[in-house]
Formats: structure tokens, sequence, C-alpha cells
């Protein structure tokens, strides 16, 4: 942290005096929908200034205390330095993490979708497994978590799950969860105990704000509404209150029976499909973005992107970053910033 450059602390602290100057004059005030986003622009800027300038200060007087040690020859001071610069270290990388989340929608919450491979019940299993994994996950970062769409496999596990996870950097940081996930281990549901190997896929969309105009035709959608499956209750089994959405131009399908109510399926459906038209739109202006639909590979050997072995040993492999943990049970109980992070580093801005 030599310069902060790479944090453009100078550019931040520029336009967070302008904004400032512009609320104090006052006229800002006279538009509520300009004073809200110039409010949260402020917020924003102070999340990145104030860390930094208390860990410049920490930096200062560290140095300062060094140089006190080195003037008066004692090493009365040495475990006091060393004690400090693990905290430093520690404050530094949350300040370094979030300077890797500055892509357009890293802000935004995310719409995560699991669906198993090839397998049946075993593969449907393992995607149960994964869906546990990211809510255990977001529950260690304090993130809020709803269940859209779920359905449940004939004799254990999904077929397919869709999940919100609301919180600061949600998508940003679960963008590096995109891809294949395997899984090696020795099958609860095979008789003579052998070891199988599943896959299921992990792809994530950011939520949409209201405000961004993505345009849906009457006259494009297809609205089916049926029962909801699963458990629910008898309200739940007796009305069709779950929604279907098909989005004829694109093809896209989206479904929610979260709610009792069908009007606020449908509500919560038309998030989703706007969610997912408004990736679709930043992948067609973006050729990089487009990228992101080229990871919805095949869900079987050779395309994943990490590895969960339970048996002959334990490890859980990312094939992208190398990062390897033997601490598998740690990670399905939802440890995996270790592997976001290494992933961020490793591929910056080019994440996708």
């Amino acid at each position: 942290m030599s310069s902060g450059a790479s944090f453009d602390v100078d550019g931040k602290t520029k336009r967070r005096a302008e904004l400032e100057t512009l609320m104090a004059e006052g006229s800002v005030w006279n538009d509520p929908e300009r004073s809200r986003q110039v409010v949260e622009e402020i917020k924003e800027l102070r999340r990145w200034l104030e860390p930094y300038a208390s860990l410049r200060k920490r930096l200062d007087d560290a140095r300062a205390l060094n140089e006190l040690a080195e003037a008066e020859g004692g090493s009365d001071l040495t475990q006091d330095l060393e004690t400090e610069a693990q905290q430093i270290a520690a404050q530094l990388q949350p300040l370094e993490l979030q300077n890797m989340l500055r892509g357009p929608d890293d802000g935004r919450d995310a719409l995560l979708t699991i669906h198993p491979g090839a397998g049946g019940t075993e593969s449907q299993d393992w995607a149960e497994m994964l869906m546990r994994m990211y809510v255990r996950w977001a529950e260690r970062h304090g993130f809020k978590v709803e269940i859209l769409d779920l359905l449940e496999g004939e004799e254990a596990g999904v077929k397919s799950a869709e999940i919100q996870i609301t919180g600061r950097y949600a998508y940003g940081l679960l963008k590096a969860e995109k891809g294949v996930h395997r899984l090696v281990r020795i099958s609860p549901f095979d008789a003579q105990s052998r070891r199988h190997t599943s896959f299921a896929s992990v792809f994530v969309y950011p939520v949409v704000d209201e405000d961004i105009e993505i345009e849906i035709r009457d006259d494009d959608l297809r609205v089916d509404t049926y029962r909801a499956s699963g458990k629910g209750g008898q309200h739940v089994n007796k009305t069709s209150s779950a929604v279907r959405l098909t989005h004829m131009p694109s093809g896209i399908v989206v479904a929610c029976q979260q709610e009792r109510s069908q009007y606020k399926n449908k509500a919560t459906a038309m998030k989703m499909l706007k969610a997912r038209l408004y990736e679709r739109a930043v992948a067609e202006r973006d050729a990089k973005k487009a990228e992101v639909d080229k990871q919805k590979t095949d869900i079987a050997w050779g395309n994943q992107i990490r590895s969960y072995v339970f048996q002959p040993y334990t490890m859980v492999n990312d094939h992208r970053t190398d990062l390897k943990v033997t601490d598998v049970q740690d990670v399905m109980d939802g440890d995996l910033d270790p592997f976001i992070e290494a992933f961020l580093k490793r591929f910056g801005s080019k994440a996708a």
C-alpha cells in the first residue's frame, strides 16, 4: 500500500467533495430520485475511503514505531511491531478484495441456479448438497437467502434449484462459482458401496435494479399456472399458485412457487426473467460478457471447475487456480472464501 493508486484514492476523494458540495448547495434536494442517487454514491465512496484512511494512519503509526525502535536499538518493541503488522495485513485483506470487485454488476444481489448432470438420484443429491453449501456460505456473510424455485427429485436431491442471495457484492463474489462441480464419493444409494462420480452445474446472474430499463411485452410472454410441488401444506397443493413464464423471443423460462399468492409468484418470476434478459443484453453488447455464456458447458467430465473428493482421500481442488483444501466438510459447510479470493486474484477484471 505504498501509493494508493490502485485504490484511486485521489479520484474518489475528489468525487466525494464534488457530491458533498452539490448537497450543500441544496438544489439536488428538489429531485428526490437524484438526491437518492447522490446519497447512495457518497455512502459507497465512504465505504472505500474511510477504511483506507484508517489503514493509512495505522501504517504511518507503525512506521513511526519502527523508526523509534531502530533509533533506540532495543528489541522491546519487536513483538509489538510484529503484532501490528499482522493486524494491518488482516485489515488490508477485505479492502483488497473490495478493490477487485469493481465490475458494473459486482455490487448486485445474485440469482444462483443449480442443475444436476446425468446420473439420476446420485447427481440430484449432489445438486442439493451444493445448494446447502451456498446457503451456508451466504449465512456466514450475513446475506439473505430466498429459495425462489425448487424441483425435488423422486428419491432424493433436487432436479433444479434457483435461489436469490441478497447482500453487498453477492454477485461479484459468487460469479467465481459459475461452472461444473464434480463430486467423487462412496454412493449412499449404491447397495454395493461403490465409488461414484457426479456432476452438477452452477450459474449465477446479477439481480437487476428496478431502474434499469428492460422491456418485456405482454405479447412476448406465455404465462402458465400450476399447483406447487413438494412440501407446502394443503393450500399450496390445492391451488394453482405456482407461475411459469416463457419469454418467446429468447426462449427463456422461469418459474416461482415460493409464495401462496399467484400474484406474488408472478411478480417474483418477472424479476427473475428481467435479470436473465438483462444478462443476455449485456452479453450481446459486450464481447467480454459473452464469455459468461460460454461457461455453460456440458455437465460432464472434463468441464469441471472444481472437484470435491470424499473417497479414497479428502480434497477440494479448484482446477482454475490450483487451490487445494483438504477439509472437505468445512467447504461443504460454506467455507468458500479461499476459492473465491484465489479466483478473483488470478483473473481480476477478466472474471465475467
